[in-house]
């Protein structure tokens, strides 16, 4: 019996000793896999001039990956997007985060006012997005500025008042169609502030001809 005993108690003891070899080797490489998982950064893993970031935002724009988009945001302040020159403080803002679940939402937001009639810009994200942010392929645009408005309206252009220390890129065409003169110009101003080397993307201001 005692033989049985302590074949039994050894039997055991081995049983507890592999248990926790395997437990430890577990727990390593639970520790190493979460070590190894990548992480989501909002800045840009480049290095970039402000135009160059430009760039890739326009080309962003032009395919509507809202995905790449997110990556030039500005992770705290997100982005504005205003349908004239002149920016308002209650034109919608989206952060990062939110921006791709955007697309094909059938919520409609008040983006602002018609110019003319003042009735409220009511239209869903991709309506919007539509008439007042890629009404144009910009990413092949006429004129490429830096803090320079080329585009001459009644509008006033407020954005390095509204946004102090911002700098922005305008995408200008002066006209589609030579009957109008060149009163069917359209601009895409994309408006960025400047954080420990990378340039973030705060605005995005379309512009045209108003009355």
């Amino acid at each position: 019996m005692n033989k049985c005993r302590f074949k039994f108690v050894l039997v055991c003891l081995s049983l507890m000793i592999i248990f926790s070899l395997v437990s430890c080797t577990m727990i390593e490489l639970d520790v190493t896999n979460e070590i190894n998982l990548p992480t989501v950064t909002s800045q840009p893993t480049e290095s970039l001039t402000l135009q160059e970031t430009a760039a890739r935002v326009v080309n962003a724009l032009g395919e509507k990956d809202l995905e790449v988009l997110t990556q030039y945001i500005h992770p705290e302040k997100g982005v504005r997007f205003s349908p004239y020159g002149y920016v308002r403080e209650e034109h919608q803002v989206f952060m990062p985060e939110v921006l791709s679940s955007l697309a094909e939402s059938d919520k409609t937001y008040i983006w602002g006012r018609y110019d003319g009639s003042g009735e409220p810009i009511e239209l869903t994200f991709d309506e919007y997005y539509d008439e007042f942010v890629y009404s144009a392929d910009f990413a092949n645009a006429e004129v490429i500025a830096v803090n320079e408005r080329i585009g001459q309206g009644n509008t006033i252009n407020n954005i390095l008042e509204f946004y102090p220390g911002g700098s922005f890129v305008e995408h200008h065409f002066s006209g589609f169609e030579e009957q109008y003169g060149g009163i069917d110009w359209q601009s895409l101003r994309l408006v960025f502030t400047q954080e420990d080397g990378a340039w973030y993307l705060v605005g995005i201001v379309h512009d045209e001809w108003t009355i």
